[in-house]
């Protein structure tokens, strides 16, 4: 199942990242910005307290707290990472390259004020999460700016901040070298390989999972869809051939594509069986867990084109179509497509 976790990590991985530079290219920075925005601020309003307490950080001095949350966490995460504790009242997170957010080449069209964006939809607001009107974050890097990594560090300041002294930036300073022996730990034993391969899986798919809806509050339905659908339809041509070899697939034909849905369905938890009917393979699914009903309908669209553009790449003399889609069953049919 490992393998299975890896193909998911790597397919939502490239799709939430697609999706910002879709929407970069398509809509314009600003509106870029605005989704990384949200999208790391539902996140933390998700995320950050509860993380605290399954991390057992919960009590710890406010700076402290959130930089060993985001060291943590990014780690469980599969993400490069570092911390440097200072004193309890100022800890440095840095996140050298390569970036997992950015994977490979991506990094070159990510706008300066889109990486900002994850910054001020979260660090900045770990303070009022916490209840400590005197907590911020100081940016000294950003990697898409040319320097050698995402830097920065939590300060518990001497006075309560207002709302635009939370998030500030001081690329005059430079953080301590990080010492692996000094960070912090995750417990022994906890965390076996298996474990850690379905966290990255689902880290992966929280991207996802918060991204499409914000994307619909911020542009409509209709643009959302197109939009991330470009976006996977793209990335399902761009990553099936690795995703196929990550599963040990080799079959070719409509047989070998729906043994990889299959396999990436019951790495996600999904329950697919696939059956011949005729000259045609049918792929049931009961349900789709994915997204929550209120926007399952027009994410659920936007998704279905990361098979599509995997099925373009796999053997572009079959079709991919969607027969029935209900509460209870999703239903495709593997065909030959018309020449």
């Amino acid at each position: 199942m490992e393998a299975g976790y890896a193909a998911v990590a790597r397919l939502y991985h490239a799709w939430v990242t697609g999706l910002i530079l879709t929407v970069v290219t398509q809509r314009g920075a600003e509106t870029a910005a605005e989704l990384v925005f949200r999208l790391f601020r539902r996140q933390q309003r998700e995320k950050f307290l509860p993380g605290l307490e399954k991390l057992g950080l919960a009590g710890l001095p406010a700076a402290v707290a959130s930089a060993r949350y985001h060291y943590l966490s990014n780690l469980i995460g599969g993400v490069r990472v570092e911390y440097i504790e200072e004193s309890s009242r100022k800890a440095w997170i840095r996140y050298p390259p390569p970036r997992w957010m950015w994977q490979g080449t991506a990094i070159c069209a990510v706008p300066s004020d889109v990486s900002r964006a994850m910054l001020r939809g979260w660090h900045a607001e770990n303070g009022p999460a916490l209840g400590n009107p005197r907590l911020g974050f100081v940016c000294t890097k950003q990697t898409v700016d040319e320097q050698d990594a995402l830097e920065g560090y939590f300060l518990e300041y001497d006075r309560d901040l207002g709302p635009e002294e939370r998030l500030r930036f001081a690329p005059q300073e430079v953080a301590p070298l990080f010492d692996p022996a000094a960070a912090p730990r995750l417990p022994d034993g906890a965390w076996s390989p298996e474990r850690l391969a379905k966290a990255q899986r689902n880290y992966a798919i929280e991207y996802v999972r918060s991204a499409l809806p914000e994307l619909i509050g911020l542009v409509g339905a209709r643009d959302a869809v197109a939009l991330a659908g470009r976006a996977a339809y793209l990335v399902g041509m761009q990553t099936g051939e690795e995703l196929k070899a990550l599963l040990g697939i080799t079959a070719p034909g409509a047989a070998g594509f729906a043994e990889l849905f299959r396999a990436i369905a019951a790495a996600t938890g999904e329950t697919v069986a696939v059956v011949q009917e005729g000259d045609a393979l049918v792929i049931r699914q009961r349900g789709w867990r994915l997204l929550p009903p209120a926007v399952a309908a027009d994410a659920f669209a936007a998704w279905n084109r990361l098979w599509e553009g995997c099925l373009a790449a796999h053997d572009r003399k079959l079709a991919w179509r969607v027969e029935r889609r209900d509460a209870e069953e999703i239903l495709w049919r593997l065909v030959t497509a018309p020449r």
